[in-house]
């Protein structure tokens, strides 16, 4: 399973590219925004660190403004991927765009249906929101789990990259179930190394290492 980091720092993004396990960045506009810089500069920034597809999402809602910003946005660098909603205007830009070799990445995914107009429209990337789906007492590793079953009946070349990671359960679980991608916040991907074990064993080896002579 792949693993991009949901971010728009740079400096968070520089360390998850030193660890060795980044494969490609996912970013959204809340996300810039907490930068306070311009979102051409932060693509810039992450294209010059990330050798891999990096999602720069659209703000247009209507069709027509979709797809003028996903060329823009496609222009600027061969690794973009463009983000676009699922709504009836996202899905139709998405047609658009892939036909013109623009990869897309649909997202704000909640429901199976969702996923499946979205790869029939020629979607690169789905991106089901596991995450919020949990905060409203809904399965979202259920709908990974379904997500898996439906696309395998098919052959779409659509990848699922779950999104809204919040914990090593998600993680683990979406690799489990045969998810393409993880794309999981620099603080999630840290809680991966972690085991109280692994410390304390740690600790141990430390603690003797000391008592042998020098």
């Amino acid at each position: 399973m792949k693993i991009f980091i949901d971010s728009a720092d740079i400096a968070e993004i520089r360390e998850g590219v030193a660890l060795g396990v980044v494969d490609g960045v996912t970013t959204n506009p809340s996300l810039v925004a907490k930068t306070g810089r311009k979102f051409d500069e932060v693509l810039a920034d992450i294209c010059e660190i990330v050798d891999g597809p990096i999602s720069a999402e659209v703000t247009a809602e209507d069709f027509k403004g979709m797809v003028e910003q996903g060329r823009r946005l496609a222009a600027l660098h061969p690794n973009i991927v463009v983000k676009a909603p699922i709504t009836y205007d996202g899905l139709k830009a998405t047609r658009a765009l892939s036909d013109d070799g623009i990869r897309v990445n649909v997202t704000l995914i909640f429901q199976p249906s969702q996923a499946l107009l979205a790869a029939k429209a020629g979607a690169a990337y789905v991106s089901p929101f596991v995450g919020r789906l949990d905060d409203i007492s809904e399965d979202g590793m259920g709908l990974i789990s379904n997500l898996v079953e439906i696309f395998s009946n098919y052959d779409y070349d659509t990848e699922i990259l779950v999104a809204s990671v919040r914990s090593p359960t998600h993680f683990v679980d979406a690799a489990r179930m045969g998810a393409d991608v993880a794309t999981c916040p620099f603080s999630v991907i840290k809680t991966l190394l972690s085991h109280p074990l692994t410390d304390l064993g740690l600790k141990k080896f430390l603690d003797d290492w000391k008592k042998v002579p020098q």
